[in-house]
């Protein structure tokens, strides 16, 4: 599922009009807190991807779901009530994030990790970074046991594995050889 030309266009047009009032950082956290909520709830997705709910009630729906929301993030769901595409509302979200992040040069770092990532391995984990990027950096963490211990580190398409398993991938092969 790609990113619809229609949510580009709308995170652009709330992205600006957020710059122009000064707010756009505090409209990044709304846009933070849709992205999570959203992904965080099924009922969530039908009901807004629903063709029998009404834009009405979505709306309404969505101002109690998110009372605390900047005026510009209120006028993002007032443009998706007018056109009836409420259905993509996440990926608005999504889009306007990452245009935020390419404007401040700030990268993503998804560290996948055994267990949630420790202040001790971010530490571990930063200092790797500095070696690869000069751009400022937030850090994503995805926990997957299957790693064992250690780390894999990606940031756009460079990937660094200090993983257990791939260490262990790695003497493996010495043995073979």
């Amino acid at each position: 599922m790609g990113m619809s030309r229609a949510a580009i266009r709308y995170a652009k047009a709330i992205l600006e009009i957020s710059l122009s009032n000064g707010n756009a950082v505090n409209v990044n956290e709304d846009m933070l807190s849709i992205v999570t909520s959203i992904a965080g709830s099924a009922e969530l997705i039908d009901f807004l991807s629903s063709p029998i709910i009404s834009s009405e009630v979505k709306m309404n729906a969505l101002s109690e779901v998110f009372v605390t929301v900047q005026s510009e993030t209120k006028s993002l769901f007032r443009l998706l009530h007018d056109n009836k595409r409420f259905e993509i509302l996440a990926q608005v979200a999504l889009q306007y994030n990452t245009l935020f992040d390419q404007m401040n040069n700030v990268e993503v770092a998804k560290v996948t990790t055994a267990f949630p990532i420790t202040a001790d391995l971010e530490s571990k984990v930063l200092a790797k970074i500095a070696t690869i990027s000069d751009k400022k950096i937030t850090i994503e963490n995805i926990v997957d046991p299957k790693i064992i211990g250690g780390f894999i580190l990606r940031i756009g398409d460079k990937q660094y594995n200090a993983s257990v398993a791939n260490g262990l991938q790695e003497l493996k092969r010495e043995f073979s050889n």
